[in-house]
């Protein structure tokens, strides 16, 4: 056990994006991974590089680093002329002729370079927001369109990469700051010095989070290659366990889902060891989707911890006591293991970490550590006499800080310097509480599945919508299995498409399906994993079937935070 009298709080910070890469013609149809790059990874890092006793776990999807890669090889290659950069966004921007003043092609760049946040990115710059009230005249008048200047298109352009360039080097770069004191006409060096930033700050995010691992400031984890939910690739039916009358998609599991949850998790290993040079020791499965099968699948993939929601916690506890009605209520401030698996598994405090997601954003900084830290305060003191608490708040990485002053700067400052040098409480990181308990891990005799949303897969499973996804991949599975099977693929090729069902695989698609989310975001997201499937058919040389060209899903709502994210507590629920 440790010695150490403070109560430990574990920071994990889950930096994700599925596949927007076209496999067959290398095209990046959405920018995110780029641009969340140089926004929220790359301030991540300084965050923790600005306070050395400062502490955190940092999740990545290996798709998210394989992806970051491709960006670094096609700007190498663009730079000495040996090839194109696939993003049409970031290829325009060093582009010697823009579209003309009109098009479609124009119009489009012009829609896309104002996908940022209103009030926290475009308003901000007032030479940003000029171009953006600009935009909305053409779009109100179309015939005013054939007098747009090319100017006009360059300047929105440069100025939405500036946008979502990172606090911490907007603060620090001095080409970033000599841009944006110039505010328009930027010429072709500009542009080109720009995207020389972008591939800098690209290129160091692998050496810097290495480094911060190296120092044992961060510990690095993992997630299944492409963000699969497990659970649900290993059981449908594990759906069932938190919401026994769900409704469940026609074909009754996913074929040979065993097999493919362990090749994600072999993968995910594979590409995390080439990134970072060593060996993962705990792995946020996707979304925090558990059940217990998943667990003995970690445990044979050798993690040795992982964590999920606080409502998956209170759900086997409630499971637990049915059979053992004194069964004394421990709470989510603790490890537990589950069944025969000795993987520890911690749970997220999904008050705490939506209070950062959903509360603190409009706060002063000081206020909002202040208020946080006060409620980690009274957890720890609630623990006297008790074993030490453990407190964890888990959440993405990237998705949340756009929706703070100056993309959460301020307040990520204040967390890590108060929590750094707090008397009671101690940032610690999960292996080191795996290697140094505080308290023996609280053993229950079954995890009942579910994710850290609502502790249910009805994110990603039981509706409509997200029911004929799932038909469409185990039918496209049943033909990837017979293609693999009779010897027409080489081995080359059946590589290829074993990568393209992993992108298909991935928990991102259902995620957005259902008429809950806002129309723009859904028909992106369907439209690219109608897109994957399409090209998995290809790759195995079978006919894609008429359903996979038929639109699955339209959308309507606008959640929480535009839909990017959710809060963990059922209470919250949107409807």
């Amino acid at each position: 056990m440790a010695s150490d009298t403070k109560t430990p709080v574990v920071l994990c910070w889950h930096m994700h994006q599925p596949s927007y890469q076209d496999m067959r013609t290398g095209q990046f149809l959405f920018p995110w991974v780029y641009l969340h790059t140089i926004k929220d990874y790359s301030d991540m890092a300084a965050h923790l590089e600005r306070e050395p006793e400062a502490k955190a776990v940092v999740n990545f999807a290996p798709v998210l680093l394989e992806q970051i890669e491709t960006y670094l090889i096609q700007i190498e290659r663009w730079h000495h002329g040996a090839g194109e950069i696939g993003d049409p966004l970031l290829a325009a921007l060093v582009a010697e002729e823009l579209p003309e003043t009109g098009t479609p092609a124009f119009l489009g760049l012009m829609e896309k370079s104002l996908r940022a946040n209103p009030d926290r990115i475009i308003r901000r710059y007032p030479a940003y927001a000029r171009l953006a009230e600009l935009a909305d005249v053409y779009r109100k008048k179309p015939e005013l369109q054939r007098y747009i200047s090319g100017r006009f298109l360059s300047d929105l352009l440069v100025w939405y990469h500036l946008g979502w360039m990172g606090e911490t080097i907007r603060r620090e770069n001095h080409c970033i700051r000599s841009l944006q004191e110039k505010g328009q006409h930027f010429s072709m060096d500009d542009r080109r010095a720009l995207l020389n930033v972008i591939f800098d700050v690209l290129s160091g995010i692998g050496p810097r989070y290495r480094h911060l691992a190296q120092k044992g400031q961060v510990e690095l984890s993992v997630s299944p290659y492409t963000h699969a939910m497990l659970p649900l690739l290993l059981e449908l039916e594990s759906a069932r366990e938190a919401m026994p009358e769900i409704t469940l998609p026609n074909h009754s599991h996913y074929p040979g889902g065993e097999e493919r949850a362990g090749w994600q998790l072999e993968k995910a290993k594979t590409v995390f060891q080439r990134f970072f040079g060593i060996e993962p020791a705990g792995c946020w499965a996707s979304e925090g989707g558990l059940s217990q099968t998943t667990l003995g699948l970690l445990d044979d993939a050798g993690f040795h911890w992982t964590a999920s929601g606080d409502s998956v916690a209170h759900n086997s506890l409630n499971r637990a006591r049915e059979e053992n009605p004194e069964l004394p209520d421990s709470g989510i401030h603790q490890p537990y293991t589950f069944g025969d698996s000795p993987v520890t598994v911690f749970f997220r405090d999904d008050g705490l970490s939506d209070l950062i997601g959903f509360t603190y954003a409009d706060w002063h900084a000081k206020d909002a550590v202040g208020d946080l830290v006060y409620h980690m305060e009274n957890i720890a003191g609630q623990a006297r006499g008790k074993s030490r608490p453990v407190i964890s708040v888990i959440m993405d990485g990237e998705n949340a800080w756009e929706y703070y002053p100056e993309n959460g700067f301020h307040f990520l400052d204040e967390l890590y310097r108060v929590l750094a040098h707090h008397p009671k409480l101690k940032l610690t990181t999960y292996s080191e509480l795996v290697a140094h308990p505080v308290a023996e891990p609280i053993r229950l005799p079954h995890l009942v599945a579910g994710s850290w949303i609502y502790g249910t897969f009805s994110t990603w499973i039981g509706d409509p919508d997200k029911n004929r996804a799932w038909d469409l991949l185990c039918e496209a599975k049943i033909h990837y299995d017979r293609v693999m099977d009779n010897g027409s693929l080489n081995a080359e090729q059946k590589e290829s498409a074993k990568e393209q069902l992993a992108i298909c695989e991935g928990s991102d698609w259902f995620w957005w399906f259902g008429d809950y989310n806002p129309a723009q975001i859904v028909s992106d997201f369907e439209h690219l994993y109608r897109r994957h499937l399409v090209n998995l058919y290809e790759m195995i040389g079978y006919p894609a079937p008429p359903s996979v060209f038929q639109q699955l899903s339209q959308g309507s709502g606008e959640p929480a935070r535009g839909g990017t994210m959710r809060p963990g507590h059922e209470a919250d629920k949107p409807v």
